[in-house]
């Protein structure tokens, strides 16, 4: 006869009952040992269950019973290896001034090689000299660090890999030092890999960011009411600056400027910038959204600009830049400017709503040419009425141009207009849709000019001439689109529609 187990019992399953002599008895005390011996196996686990069951809600239960975690210490985690700067003498909303405990808890993080983290709470310091590998993280809109001097908050010089997160830097408006035109709420020299991301930069007299030969990741942080420009990149190629919001400044929004014409490489991509204000006057260089001076291979790309005093996106002598899918509106002066001594521009699928003149490439006299001016929606152009240079333009070239399948719509002035007295070579003008405007297409009649196409156009509502020679801003001759109109030996005009 074979024994029945239990579940869990370890004996050996061919295990039998005794035979022989003994007989039945024998067989009968075999069995009440064995039962005897399985209702004990089954009482132990059964205890042990129970046992088990109960620890387990009583642990369910203490957890359930806990105070919450503080939203500081259910963030540790997800930094990682870090130092609390309340632990190393940081005090949060204390009115003195903290400059000396931070540069104190950011001297130790860095040396133990950990990130440095900020409880929510104001925290009032000036000039904070950023280390080499230096991390510092706050909570989102809660970690503010405000001016309590006269220079900026954060400064790092020859720093390798400084990142800031989740900070805000409160300049308060506080007046800086005399001579220091550069300074900035956040300035570094000479650091490559700075990453600024989801920080908040406000209120400064100068700049929200100077960069001076450094090389920078700038994401997601929104930058406001700085006197001077929202991120200033000067010799500080190969960075990025995506994702960010930069509203009611002084002077610039973004500005990519070289001390020396060359490569510069940055990506200027997806960003949000308005309300960009010329307070320091100028032609030109104040008050525009993006500004490139002597950058060259710069992308612009994909960003939303309105409210300029001047310019969306003003490339000056940046020879090889794209201006790509930007969205640009009410605008001052030129919405997209290409001008000075550039080589090589590529504008193409952006979309201009209200400027003096949509886009211009301009300055052949300087040697600024070739370019590509392709798929741009450029419409409700207008008049400067207190200035001699009224424009009411869709778009100018000059040189080495192509313009090509762009759609231009209520301009004042001229929808496109090709050369400036002398300045005009080798521009092609094709399969583009102009309407509504005073002049469809003008074209400078100089004799010093050179080669111009005209060709498979499509122009209606032009009130004073669908094509025209121009000698500069004043119309000459008839319409050249009529038949029978003896052209210049350098215009080709043909296959345009006219409506």
């Amino acid at each position: 006869m074979r024994i029945a187990y239990a579940v869990g019992d370890t004996r050996k399953k061919n295990h039998r009952a005794p035979k022989g002599a003994r007989g039945a008895k024998a067989r009968r005390n075999f069995r009440c040992t064995t039962d005897r011996r399985d209702r004990r196996a089954v009482d132990a686990r059964r205890r042990t269950f129970v046992t088990q069951s109960f620890a387990a809600g009583a642990g369910a239960a203490a957890l359930l019973a806990a105070p919450r975690l503080s939203r500081a210490q259910e963030r540790l985690p997800r930094i990682g290896n870090c130092l609390i700067a309340t632990d190393l003498g940081l005090v949060p909303d204390g009115d003195h001034d903290q400059t000396a405990a931070l540069q104190r808890a950011i001297d130790i993080a860095t040396a133990r090689r950990v990130t440095l983290y900020l409880p929510a709470g104001r925290y009032r310091v000036s000039g904070v000299k950023l280390r080499r590998g230096t991390r510092l993280v706050g909570e989102p809109g809660q970690t503010i660090l405000a001016a309590a001097g006269n220079r900026g908050l954060l400064h790092a010089k020859s720093a390798r890999s400084v990142s800031l997160s989740d900070l805000v830097l409160d300049g308060g408006l506080m007046p800086i030092e005399a001579g220091r035109s550069h300074e900035a709420l956040l300035a570094a020299e000479g650091c490559e890999g700075l990453l600024v991301e989801a920080v908040e930069l406000r209120s400064s007299v100068q700049h929200g960011i100077f960069l001076l030969r450094s090389s920078a990741r700038i994401t997601a942080t929104t930058i406001a009411d700085c006197l001077g420009t929202g991120i200033f990149l000067n010799d500080s190629g190969g960075s990025e600056i995506t994702h960010n919001r930069i509203e009611r400044c002084g002077n610039g929004g973004i500005r990519i400027w070289r001390s020396r014409g060359g490569s510069d490489g940055s990506l200027v991509q997806s960003n949000l910038i308005r309300q960009i204000a010329a307070h320091d006057g100028g032609s030109g260089q104040n008050g525009n959204g993006i500004n490139l001076f002597r950058a060259d291979d710069v992308i612009v790309s994909g960003n939303r600009i309105s409210d300029c005093a001047f310019s969306a996106i003003r490339a000056n002598a940046s020879s090889n830049c794209q201006i790509l899918t930007n969205t640009c509106t009410r605008l001052g002066e030129v919405a997209i400017y290409a001008e000075f001594s550039f080589q090589g521009a590529v504008i193409a699928s952006n979309l201009v709503d209200s400027a003096a003149t949509g886009i211009a490439v301009s300055n052949f006299r300087e040697g600024g040419r070739l370019a590509i001016v392709q798929g741009n929606l450029v419409r409700n152009l207008f008049f400067r009425e207190r200035s001699p240079d009224k424009r009411g333009i869709g778009i100018a070239v000059e040189a080495d141009t192509i313009v090509s399948g762009n759609i231009v719509e209520r301009a004042p002035g001229i929808g496109i207009a090709v050369g400036w007295g002398r300045y005009m070579r080798d521009v092609s003008v094709t399969a583009n849709l102009v309407r509504e405007t005073a002049i469809g297409i003008g074209i400078s009649d100089h004799v010093a000019a050179g080669q111009v196409l005209v060709a498979a156009n499509m122009i209606s509502g032009a009130s004073n001439g669908a094509i025209r020679l121009m000698r500069y801003e004043l119309p000459v001759a008839g319409d050249l689109s009529q038949p029978g109109r003896k052209l210049p030996a350098n215009v080709v005009v043909e296959g345009n529609v006219v409506a």
